[in-house]
């Protein structure tokens, strides 16, 4: 049996497990940093087929390292869990948990043939936060020789445009007054808020291809007929990279300063975990990556068409910036839905984002092996 079918045999056998891990993780939406049951499921799933795990890495509860093997290349998969507010896991992190777990399963049953250290780490609060940045930092990925992942998708990419990203809180701070007797008396936090998404959408205008501004309000007031003296909204901003997303960062904070300007409000601004950068994909892990996607009966022909990329923003495009690193759209039928959409929740649960799991831990566990067995390339990640 050649060590790609013992892979496959060794994921297979797995299949109940983790297609039920999967549903598990979607039956517990939890948002980043605390997904303390995802990740504690996750963690001892990884435990219970053998591997060693270490529980609450970089001072993360919800973060976890599991290994294999003790080989000179180390490859990792990157399992994510964490769920969206109101829509649970309209994004499929159910399934990239499972699917990195079987992927670290099916290596690990050959990681000793190949001279390879077999890692999976659990990485909390994708959907901002940054929980991979945080491993980054805390020296998780540094004797890390690649790191791949796949995401679920409406449709099969070898990768997306992954936009550097900002998250970040505003707050307006005016002062109540009577909104009819005395609104000389007040200053209206809401209006500058108004002001300065006004501001926002004339610079739209003005954007680069690839530059992005977008937010909601959280907090505009709490009656029709008080001034409002608290306003908040939450905004993301992305760029095609990190460099430009400072540049735009510039233009959109002046749009909120002019709010605070033309109102007399105080205006704050707190960062969200960390900027997310652009992504640069590892071809020759991607090349591995599509033959192994093909002979599973994937295929690729949005790529071939030289069809525009969807634009994406993940904390794994900071790790790419680090290790060689791959981060494939895994297909799964969503009858028109796209990502973050409640239609998308529902359509990572079927029988057909099943099979995506296997598929999908069988295809990054096999690209690990073809990986490990070129020998240019093994020998270009080692010299990392």
């Amino acid at each position: 049996m050649s060590l790609f079918d013992q892979a496959t045999e060794a994921i297979e056998n797995q299949r109940a497990s983790l297609v039920a891990l999967s549903h598990f993780v979607h039956a517990h939406p939890e948002l980043g940093y605390v997904e303390f049951e995802s990740a504690a499921a996750v963690a001892q799933a990884a435990e219970d087929a053998g591997l060693r795990v270490e529980r609450g890495v970089a001072g993360l509860e919800t973060a976890f390292r599991a290994t294999a093997g003790t080989g000179s290349l180390n490859i990792a998969f990157c399992a994510e869990y964490d769920a969206l507010p109101d829509v649970g896991h309209a994004c499929g992190h159910n399934l990239i948990a499972a699917s990195s777990l079987g992927a670290a399963l099916g290596l690990a049953r050959v990681a000793d043939e190949l001279d390879l250290t077999v890692t999976l780490l659990g990485t909390p609060s994708e959907e901002g936060g940054g929980g991979k940045i945080d491993l980054l930092k805390a020296g998780y990925f540094d004797d890390v020789h690649a790191a791949m992942m796949i995401h679920p998708w409406p449709t099969e990419r070898l990768e997306a445009t992954c936009l550097a990203v900002d998250h970040f809180d505003v707050t307006y701070e005016g002062k109540e007054a009577h909104a009819s007797a005395a609104p000389w008396e007040g200053v209206n936090a809401l209006d500058a808020l108004t002001i300065a998404q006004v501001a926002l959408a004339l610079l739209r205008q003005q954007l680069r291809p690839g530059d992005q501004v977008h937010g909601v309000v959280v907090e505009g007031g709490a009656a029709a007929n008080i001034i409002p003296r608290r306003a908040a909204g939450r905004f993301m901003a992305r760029a095609l990279t990190a460099s430009r997303l400072v540049e735009l960062r510039q233009r959109i904070d002046a749009c909120f300063a002019a709010g605070a300007l033309a109102t007399g409000a105080t205006l704050h601004v707190e960062e969200l975990g960390s900027a997310f950068s652009h992504m640069e994909s590892d071809l020759d892990l991607l090349a591995h990556y599509r033959r192994a996607a093909e002979a599973l009966g994937r295929r690729f022909d949005l790529d071939d068409e030289g069809a525009a990329k969807p634009t994406i923003s993940t904390d794994m495009a900071n790790v790419s910036l680090a290790v060689p690193s791959i981060h494939p759209l895994l297909a799964i039928p969503t009858h028109g839905a796209v990502n973050h959409q409640p239609e998308f929740t529902a359509a990572c649960v079927t029988p057909e984002a099943d099979q995506a799991v296997i598929d999908g831990a069988i295809t990054l566990a096999h690209t690990a092996i073809a990986t490990a067995q070129d020998a240019s390339l093994r020998a270009r990640l080692l010299q990392r």
